[in-house]
């Protein structure tokens, strides 16, 4: 959680769920029929990669049986940050409050969801998060929560930041903040992504807050990690984090005194 005091915020009154799909056909029904169940009030907006499976197809669907669901077909597999983009430019076009990010395969409880948007209401971003007390995972296996446990513990000292889940992608970013961000210049994917929006909220001051949820890992469907996301996501963290610290160094050294020869 950052340091910066709560403040006075705007109330959230629209919300748009933006849902990434690739080859996720078995999972994505059972996902958003949890999601408007969940948050009723909600619009849902799904971000298919043309899915060769006929995920598209599948959401085309429902946003014919249901009018709170829209779908975004994308020209081919660009990967999670792209398609966040693509689905943040949309909600921010069409001035939505709040918009979410959560993965289609099941891993994020959508009856998790209330919880963030409420606390959305003393926040900026809302993280939902494994790694904090009341926080848990289920299904992983133990060399997957030491990945995921040492990625975080990375991060966090390399990149000074106060946050135990940098690298979840369930979590709720108000608009205003999303429009401060500049996500014109992002261009990193996968769990890479996640890092570098919670990098840019703090370093603007805005309020970031973490939850505690229970991740799921997926029953249906192959995971999308892969050894490029893990090495795009050590190359950009080790870089950025060598940023930071030149940055802690340069301040430091123009605070010291200057020694004059007598």
């Amino acid at each position: 959680m950052s340091d910066r005091p709560a403040a006075t915020r705007e109330p959230v009154r629209s919300v748009l769920v933006c849902i990434p799909t690739y080859n996720e056909r078995e999972n994505l029904p059972r996902v958003v029929h949890r999601v408007r169940a969940a948050v009723p009030d909600a619009d849902v907006l799904v971000l298919d990669d043309s899915s060769p499976d006929g995920t598209g197809e599948v959401a085309d669907e429902l946003a014919r049986a249901d009018e709170k669901v829209r779908v975004l077909h994308r020209p081919g597999k660009e990967g999670l940050g792209a398609a966040y983009l693509a689905g943040f430019a949309q909600g921010l076009a069409e001035g939505y409050d709040a918009i979410v990010e959560m993965d289609a395969d099941g891993s994020h409880q959508p009856e998790q969801l209330p919880l963030l948007l409420e606390a959305l209401d003393e926040a900026d971003l809302v993280i939902g998060s494994r790694w904090v007390p009341g926080g848990s995972v289920v299904n992983w296996p133990l060399h997957r929560k030491a990945l995921s446990v040492g990625a975080n513990l990375y991060t966090r000292v390399l990149l000074g930041m106060g946050v135990n889940d940098a690298t979840a992608g369930f979590r709720a970013y108000r608009g205003s903040a999303l429009h401060a961000m500049g996500l014109q210049d992002v261009a990193s994917q996968g769990y890479c992504f996640q890092v570098d929006l919670t990098r840019r909220a703090v370093r603007l001051g805005l309020r970031v807050v973490e939850v505690p949820i229970t991740f799921v890992e997926r029953e249906v469907g192959d995971s999308k990690m892969s050894r490029d996301i893990m090495l795009e996501s050590l190359q950009r963290i080790t870089g950025w984090g060598l940023l930071h610290r030149a940055g802690q160094v340069r301040r430091v050294a123009r605070r010291e005194p200057r020694w004059h020869r007598l």
